[in-house]
């Protein structure tokens, strides 16, 4: 299980771009952490790169979970250890019911043992009414047919099952009306505890004032510029993202500039 993941200098990139250049960050057990920043500033290429999609390449730097090289672990391996994604744009998968789907991944979350078949739909029933969805979702396939606010609900109903100790949340309040923003912030605060870790990736301040983070990271030109308490998500709010342009791009680019050509 996942306690703490300890992100050194990683740059990283796709189709020969490179996207982050440099980043650190340390997430440790029962932390809540918000990832905030413009977009381009790489959010969402930080959480496909530690889940390890296929498109993106890790130029240099490290990942450590527990003292373990995270990076040589296959995307499957990263989940048995405990690392859950919340997708951005959840896909449709025709022809695999919710509810085998969910069976499968549980079972070899356990190193592929049986379980107890009426348990389970007990516990998968009682998640569902937690997340305010119908149970005819479970017989129904996979995100297919599903609206933007049922994906992202499905997406949390996968985590409640699946009990990871760290979850990537990538952007999975967007689209969502303040109902089921609201159902969605109330699966999260559901994982809460010593045994769980998140890092939500987020553009807006409302899903913060429902799960409240214990850190929050703004994230520019591929690097985390700065780190506070919720007090920065409200300088954001208030602010927006000039002032971080301004002080870390740029007078950046300025000094840049500045320096004579040898």
């Amino acid at each position: 299980m996942a306690n703490h993941l300890q992100v050194r200098d990683l740059q990283a990139g796709i189709a020969g771009k490179p996207i982050l250049a440099g980043l650190d960050l340390d997430i440790h057990a029962g932390e809540i952490h918000a990832l905030m920043g413009p977009n381009g500033s790489g959010k969402s290429t930080l959480a496909n790169v530690l889940m390890g999609h296929p498109s993106y390449a890790v130029t240099g730097g490290s990942v450590l979970l527990d003292g373990e090289d995270y990076l040589a672990l296959k995307p499957s391996e990263r989940a048995l250890r405990g690392v859950f994604l919340a997708f951005q744009y959840p896909v449709e998968i025709g022809g695999v019911t919710v509810g085998k789907f969910l069976k499968r991944a549980i079972e070899l979350r356990g190193n592929g043992k049986g379980m107890n078949v009426t348990a389970y739909i007990k516990e998968l029933r009682e998640a569902m009414d937690f997340m305010e969805m119908d149970q005819v979702f479970i017989n129904r396939y996979l995100n297919q047919g599903f609206s933007g606010g049922e994906k992202k609900r499905m997406e949390v109903l996968q985590m409640l099952m699946l009990k990871p100790s760290l979850a990537i949340l990538d952007e999975t309040d967007s689209g969502l009306d303040i109902d089921a923003l609201k159902v969605v912030a109330r699966g999260v605060n559901r994982m809460r505890g010593p045994g769980f870790s998140a890092l939500i990736i987020t553009h807006y301040q409302r899903i913060l004032t429902q799960i409240v983070p214990d850190y929050v990271h703004i994230m520019y030109k591929g690097r985390i510029v700065t780190s506070g308490g919720k007090d920065l998500v409200e300088i954001l709010e208030n602010r927006g993202y000039d002032w971080i342009k301004e002080q870390y791009g740029i007078e950046e680019e300025a000094s840049e500039r500045a320096v004579p050509s040898r």
